[in-house]
């Protein structure tokens, strides 16, 4: 269920079906694995069963003479380090002169087939010496034997560190009137996007290079693949077709993709590398890891006087994202909240484990986590309701926060009212029986990073071209990247507003480096945003040729048209008009097909300090969620039976879609409470698969009713803002505030699962403390 508002909007604002959805659901739709090309061979990759060890020798010689296998790759002929953000430059394609983890990349083999290939695997002999291993994050924190990188901080495993201090912390506390401290553990969790990784590489006569991959940054893989293979930009061609999910998994450019279409250069022939499952988890890049630690001081009146956070987080073998992860495990404490002294210490550590990376609201959730369960333990101590809290110091609209983010429009106060008043909170909470509760969390997440990741060339964050000729068609290029989240359907109805026509006039291109302009891709909660103005900019372009074409048709000013419906026809006069073809066809007379380009680019925000940039953005997503559990208190088991779901994203532009984002979004909240959990006995990983690596259950998801409260953003495209990544956010303190309403015992560490519960329960009676009678 879903709030209702008046639509001052043809299209935007409705419930608007997926254009793609016909072509999925009746398996037409083109995913990588669906591309065959003539001659195509199969790419395995052999991976190491060493956690940190010294490659001495590898010997290839029996897999290369092995009938059917025309290539056999090992580090030394690709060892150019990449990676998605410039400054850590840290992975390469294959592992040149030593293994960092269960898992990396040693060699790879192009043939004729599968069983072949994983022939040509079984004969390769590595020769290693192993090295200490580093599983645990805090143990790198000091020096070490053998550090996993040469740049970990003075010959420890730490890949980066972060030190930020607004105001005066120590003096707020020593005036707090009330204090709380929570120490989070966080389990690493995985993306478990439905498609796995898949690349198909070809390397033609012309001197080209075409892959077709499964990526949400179409742009950063094209860069990678030039740096990394020594080719030029502009003869090689990246292609996205349809990808089946990604959640952040596919928002690097991955060793893979680079392996793949090094196999293709090799061979002459195009390759196709498909990973299983287990294959998928050893690449990872997922949720990482982290130990927080979070103080929260406030005053006798309920304000919050200053936050003083710690973070400790496993990054794996590599640095990918993990810079801004480091500085989003601070810096997102920022909102929804008013926080006038800041603290904040952040270590990502390198570890011989899977490397993490971005996943779903990164660096946000296990931080909003810790905070919101602080913040409901002062609550408890206060006296003062948790909505009533957390109203007191919410942030207003056109504010800057201690570390200077710009909050634009916010509209965290109507969440809150709203799920207070749809919840029922004021009749449960704390009045439900045993083993029953509510509780609250709320969330607060960019609407795209302010800051893009290259410098250099300086360009626009998104740009979108139409083109429209004679038959009327509009052709949409952009490199967006549509994972599953709808923003195709969102890019042409856009379109389609802008200029009157219907929906199925506009033509979402494929992503193809050589004919899309350049967006930066899907992660950040980016899309709607960036690429939303940019295709308002072109389309308005457009426009204006037709108004003119349309303004000499009916012999009178462009100021005294307005758009219709696939017209365009005086205002003081609707039934004095011309069609759309007409309009177009009078303004072909001049130029031919009409072309349009709009961009769009973030004005300068932030501070001067180092990291100021990181948690700047254009525009900020709030949430307010209310979740009600039922607890068995004799086995430990729970369910979350409904969530409230106030979001404000500005103003939703298709509905149908931010319903299910952020329905899906509550599921994998839910995953990381209930029980998904990457587990590890030292470094080696030890449920690489969906059988044992536990995703909710149909059954296991609770009734959602949506609440969409947001107020027009005075800069998002038709006042929207994101709904991708923080509807995930609050998900997760309210199951957690929620069980302390049903048992009277908090859960610092995630996953919750039913024998912690247990443990909850047990520990509390020994400690003699009651609750609820029980």
């Amino acid at each position: 269920m879903a709030t209702s508002e008046s639509r001052p909007y043809r299209l935007l604002g409705g419930r608007i079906p997926y254009v793609e959805g016909p072509l999925k659901v009746t398996g037409r739709a083109e995913y990588t694995d669906d591309i065959q090309r003539p001659g195509m061979l199969v790419g395995r990759v052999l991976r190491s069963p060493w956690p940190h060890a010294t490659i001495r020798a590898i010997d290839v010689a029996d897999a290369r003479a092995l009938p059917g296998v025309s290539a056999v790759l090992t580090g030394e002929k690709y060892p150019t380090p990449f990676g998605v953000l410039p400054i850590t430059h840290d992975e390469t394609a294959i592992a040149v002169g030593k293994v960092r983890y269960i898992g990396d990349i040693v060699a790879a083999v192009a043939a004729r087939d599968e069983r072949t290939a994983e022939e040509a695997l079984a004969r390769i002999r590595v020769d290693v010496e192993p090295l200490p291993d580093y599983p645990d994050p805090e143990s790198g924190t000091r020096p070490v034997a053998v550090p996993i990188h040469a740049r970990g901080l003075n010959g420890t495993n730490i890949q980066k560190e972060v030190v930020q201090h607004f105001g005066d912390v120590d003096a707020a506390f020593a005036q707090a009137a009330y204090t709380a401290r929570v120490r989070g553990t966080f389990a690493g969790v995985t993306h478990a996007f439905t498609e796995p990784l898949v690349t198909v590489a070809e390397a033609t006569p012309d001197g080209r290079l075409t892959v077709w991959s499964a990526t949400q940054v179409p742009h950063y893989l094209h860069r990678a693949l030039s740096e990394v293979l020594g080719i030029p930009l502009h003869r090689i061609r990246v292609v996205k077709p349809e990808v089946g999910g990604g959640f952040g998994g596919k928002s690097d450019p991955l060793p893979h993709e680079i392996v793949c279409a090094a196999l293709a250069i090799e061979t002459g022939r195009p390759v196709k590398i498909l990973f299983d499952r287990e294959d998928v988890f050893y690449t990872n890049h997922g949720r990482h890891p982290t130990k927080n630690d979070i103080r929260i001081a406030l005053d006798a009146n309920g304000q919050i006087l200053a936050y003083d956070i710690e973070a400790t987080i496993d990054g794996g073998a590599w640095s990918s994202f993990g810079t801004v992860t480091t500085y989003y495990n601070g810096v997102l404490s920022m909102g929804p909240y008013r926080v006038p002294n800041f603290r904040y210490k952040g270590r990502r550590v390198y570890t011989t484990k899977p490397p993490s990376g971005a996943m779903r609201a990164h660096g946000g959730t296990n931080l909003r986590y810790s905070i919101e369960v602080a913040l409901d333990e002062l609550a408890e101590t206060t006296g003062i309701d948790p909505f009533d809290l957390r109203a007191r110091n919410a942030l207003p609209s056109d504010s800057t926060t201690v570390n200077q983010f710009h909050i634009g429009s916010t509209s965290f106060l109507a969440c809150l009212a709203a799920a207070r008043e749809r919840s029922g909170w004021d009749a449960k909470f704390r009045r439900l029986p045993y083993g029953r509760g509510v509780g609250l969390g709320c969330g607060f997440y960019i609407s795209g990073s302010n800051s893009p990741i290259h410098f250099t060339p300086k360009m626009p964050q998104s740009t979108v071209h139409l083109k429209v000729d004679m038959d009327g068609g509009i052709a949409v290029h952009s490199m967006q990247a549509d994972i599953g989240q709808g923003s195709n359907t969102l890019l042409a109805a856009i379109v389609a507003e802008v200029l009157g026509v219907d929906l199925d006039r506009v033509h979402v291109q494929r992503v193809d480096s050589d004919v899309s302009p350049i967006d930066l891709g899907s992660y950040s909660s980016r899309v709607t945003f960036m690429m939303g103005n940019a295709a308002r900019a072109a389309a308005e372009e457009l426009r204006g040729y037709l108004l003119d074409a349309a303004a000499e048709l009916l012999g009178t000013p462009v100021g005294e048209l307005e758009v219709g419906p696939e017209r365009y026809q005086r205002r003081s006069d609707p039934s004095s008009s011309v069609t759309f073809l007409e309009a177009l066809h009078k303004a072909m007379e001049r130029r031919g097909a009409l072309t349009a380009s709009g961009s769009y680019q973030t004005r300068p925000m932030g501070g001067s300090f180092k990291g100021a940039r990181a948690g700047t953005a254009p525009a900020y997503s709030f949430a307010a969620y209310v979740a009600e559990v039922a607890v068995d208190v004799e086995t430990g088991e729970y369910r979350v039976e409904k969530i409230w779901a106030a979001f404000d994203c500005g103003r939703p532009l298709n509905r149908l879609a931010v319903e299910g984002q952020i329905e899906g979004s509550i599921h994998m909240g839910l995953g990381q409470v209930l029980g998904e959990s990457m587990n590890y006995r030292g470094d080696r990983l030890l449920n690489p698969s969906l059988l044992e690596y536990k995703i909710p259950m149909p059954q296991q998801m609770p009734e959602v009713e949506i609440l969409l409260v947001g107020a027009d953003d005075p800069d998002g495209p038709f006042g929207a803002k994101e709904a991708g990544e923080g509807p995930l956010i609050a998900t997760l303190p309210a199951v957690g505030n929620a069980l302390y309403d049903a048992l009277g015992v908090r859960f610092p560490e995630l996953p919750i699962t039913p024998d912690r519960v247990l443990r909850g329960i047990d520990q509390r009676r020994a400690k003699g403390v009651a609750w609820k009678g029980s």
